[in-house]
Parts: structure tokens; C-alpha cells; sequence
């Protein structure tokens, strides 16, 4: 069983940086690559990034690349989200989730969400 547990959210103007955290609980952490969602008001929860168990693979849509960084330190049980030069469309409730294949497969956990909101 995982336990996942976001945080690092809040409000910021457009162009600034907030960092994500989403930690696990749970010794089996590393045997899972971590996603990023995000889903805005009214709108279906969207793919953002996904990085794997040894953080080698990195897959970011593209509406983030060049902007959004994700990272894990496996030792302390947390995936982090660096989001640099931000939008009012990045405005949403950040998720993240585990699955056992980087890639593929359906999701086996899910955070709680993180509100993220860029004012213009």
C-alpha cells in the first residue's frame, strides 16, 4: 500500500515558480514510476509529466516542456515539480499518481491534489 501526498501549492502571478512535492509513504516507493495530472475547473484531469523508478526516463506533455522540471530523491520518498514561467492556463488542482510500468498500465495510487492558481 502507498500513500501519496502532494503539496507546494498556492497562489502566485503569472511568470513566477512554485515547486510540487507529492511523498510517499510506504518502503516500495521506488519500484513505482510517478505521474503528475492536473485538472482545471470543468475541464478533465490532464496528463503533465511522468518520471520513472530510477528517474533515467522523463516524459513531459508538451504544453509544460521547457518549463516544468520533475525530479525524485527515492531516499526520501518524494517527487518534485519545479514549475518555472507560469500561466493563468496552468491554473488547476495538481495530482500525482504511481503505477508499476513507466509508461503503461493503468494507475495504482493517487494523491489527494494540490491547488495551483497563476493570477495574470
Amino acid at each position: 500500500q502507498v500513500q501519496l501526498v502532494e503539496s507546494g501549492g498556492g497562489l502566485v502571478q503569472a511568470g513566477g515558480s512554485l515547486r510540487l512535492s507529492c511523498t510517499a509513504s510506504g518502503r516500495t516507493f521506488s519500484t513505482y514510476a510517478i505521474s503528475w495530472f492536473r485538472q482545471a475547473p470543468g475541464k478533465e484531469r490532464d496528463f503533465v509529466v511522468e518520471i520513472s523508478q530510477s528517474a533515467i526516463g522523463t516524459y513531459y506533455d508538451n504544453s509544460v516542456k521547457g518549463r516544468f522540471t520533475v525530479s525524485r530523491d527515492n531516499a526520501k520518498n518524494t517527487v518534485y515539480l519545479q514549475m518555472n514561467s507560469l500561466k493563468p492556463d496552468d491554473t488547476a488542482v495538481y495530482y500525482c499518481a504511481a503505477r508499476i510500468n513507466y509508461g503503461r498500465g493503468a494507475y495504482d495510487y493517487w494523491g489527494q491534489g494540490t491547488q495551483v492558481t497563476v493570477s495574470s
